[in-house]
């Protein structure tokens, strides 16, 4: 964790620009307040983090007390992802059950040493989507899932970063919903040259929250949280965070290993995946491979048009900590 506790709750407002507005949000997600004077957008905060950070977190405080004379409501409908456009979006593949189900599902060969050095792929950061945006599928056949992920955004990283020098460069947890399509995936992989078409635009929960704010939820840099998932009003699973084989000090290190990253780096732990077959999934793919191992086929039918994907991280008592991202599934090519 950072040496000195740095507690806040983010959110960002859509407006006419592509970064939208900052906003302040109270511990209980009912109340916001603008920092327009502090910092216009998340990634200004990020830039100049040590120029804004006590004035920042002076006015959180306030906000929770209810004394900040222009604080408004929350409206979650008008929030769009915390840091709607980064200059690197980097998702991993972490938690080591996922890939051992999809390894026994397909009969593919182990990855050499997957459980010494992180899987990683560069993603499209310029444009995420916001909590309630639709999920918009260019075609039905092209296998659309999602996937739920928790997540961390950077300050500045230095080339060559040890594991204890990345947890310092930490600055903010997200939830995250990282969409793929499974149909194009294959082909992509066999090339050696990571996901393009196989993967769309990633959709954030509203809240981005400082490690301190998340406190005894994350230990050992890893999201120690349920993420619980419906499709279409049915229960698909609640699989546990803390199973995440490295932690995000990890993560940080490995990408920076040959290159320094920027303030507003982005990055994904990958499908929250359980050994626990009770908890369900965060993916399709998950679920269809665990009725291959087990009948030989898979029965459960990736996303179509119509359907609502709802994720949110809970705690132990159930309370939804960074709030909910819901989307609506809008296949482009429906009426074709």
């Amino acid at each position: 964790m950072l040496n000195q506790a740095v507690i806040m709750k983010f959110a960002t407002i859509k407006t006419t620009s592509p970064d939208g507005e900052l906003i302040l949000v109270s511990r209980d997600l009912s109340a916001m307040a603008k920092v327009l004077d502090i910092a216009p957008t998340l990634q200004y905060a990020l830039d100049n983090w040590k120029e804004c950070e006590a004035a920042l977190e002076e006015r959180y405080q306030l906000l929770n007390a209810g004394k900040l004379s222009f604080s408004q409501p929350l409206d979650a409908m008008t929030l769009g992802a915390p840091l709607p456009r980064a200059w690197q979006w980097l998702d991993g593949s972490c938690f080591l059950n996922h890939g051992h189900l999809m390894q026994k599902a397909f009969h593919l060969d182990p990855i050499e040493d997957a459980d010494k050095f992180p899987l990683m792929y560069q993603g499209a950061g310029d444009s995420f989507c916001g909590p309630t945006d639709d999920l918009i599928v260019a075609d039905v056949n092209h296998g659309a899932d999602f996937e739920g992920e928790f997540g961390v955004i950077t300050d500045a990283v230095p080339m060559g970063a040890t594991p204890q020098q990345a947890a310092s460069a930490i600055r903010l947890i997200v939830m995250l919903n990282d969409i793929s399509y499974r149909a194009l995936g294959p082909r992509e992989m066999k090339t050696g040259f990571g996901f393009v078409q196989a993967k769309g635009a990633t959709a954030f929960a509203p809240i981005a929250m400082t490690p301190d704010e998340l406190g005894n939820n994350f230990r050992n840099f890893k999201v120690q949280l349920d993420m619980v998932i419906h499709r279409d009003g049915k229960k698909f699973g609640s699989p546990h965070g803390g199973e995440m084989h490295f932690g995000f000090d990890q993560l940080i290190s490995h990408a920076a290993l040959t290159r320094k990253l920027n303030p507003g780096t982005v990055i994904g732990s990958g499908t929250v995946s359980n050994e626990d077959p009770a908890v369900g999934q965060a993916c399709i793919a998950e679920l269809r491979a665990k009725e291959m191992i087990a009948n030989g086929a898979p029965n459960t039918p990736f996303l179509t048009h119509g359907e609502v994907v709802t994720l949110k991280a809970t705690d132990h008592t159930g309370r939804s900590l960074f709030g909910e991202i819901r989307q609506h599934v809008v296949v482009e090519n429906y009426n074709v």
